[in-house]
């Protein structure tokens, strides 16, 4: 860890000096202490598993098995056990269909069921009216909706500043 090179390089990127003897030096000789064990731990796991497989492809080469990379060949791969079945698909018999359509035939007439029985059990509430509409007027309302309408009238009459202001009030509760 060169001091004078990290000092430097913090100077550059943000302004800061740093002494020497600041105390952020402790803190990096500790985080380079951490990343030296660190990347120990790491080789290490990387050794045994490079032993690990040097001892399989010696045990391979001890089988029987012929390796010719050096050469630039690469060798036909010839698994063990075939991974996929090497007789044809065979087609289901006869019992097996009958089974699955029967299961899908009760399936179509369990949801046909269900269906009906919503229809005929579950009635939809019944509409509330949204206004209620009187059949005559009694008399003093009837002769509001005429005073009104005569009112609409004179109003109409009057000239435009006049009428803004009886509108106005009108509006007031």
């Amino acid at each position: 860890m060169d001091q004078q090179k990290l000092r430097t390089l913090v100077f550059e990127k943000t302004g800061v000096r740093i002494d020497i003897d600041d105390p952020i030096f402790a803190l990096v000789a500790l985080n380079e202490a951490v990343l030296a064990e660190a990347v120990e731990r790491h080789v290490a796991l990387l050794d045994d598993a490079t032993a690990d497989l040097a001892e399989q492809a010696d045990a391979l080469l001890a089988a029987g098995s012929v390796c010719r990379y050096g050469a630039g060949e690469r060798p036909l791969a010839t698994p063990a056990t075939p991974l996929m079945p090497l007789t044809p698909a065979v087609a289901p018999p006869l019992a097996e269909k009958r089974l699955i359509a029967l299961a899908g035939g009760a399936a179509v007439l369990c949801a046909l069921l269900v269906l009906a029985g919503q229809a005929l059990l579950l009635k939809p509430p019944a509409a509330l009216p949204s206004t209620v509409i009187a059949k005559e007027l009694t008399p003093e309302q009837a002769l509001a909706i005429r005073h009104g309408e005569k009112l609409n009238k004179i109003v109409q009459k009057l000239d435009p500043k006049t009428r803004n202001a009886i509108l106005a009030e009108m509006q007031k509760p």
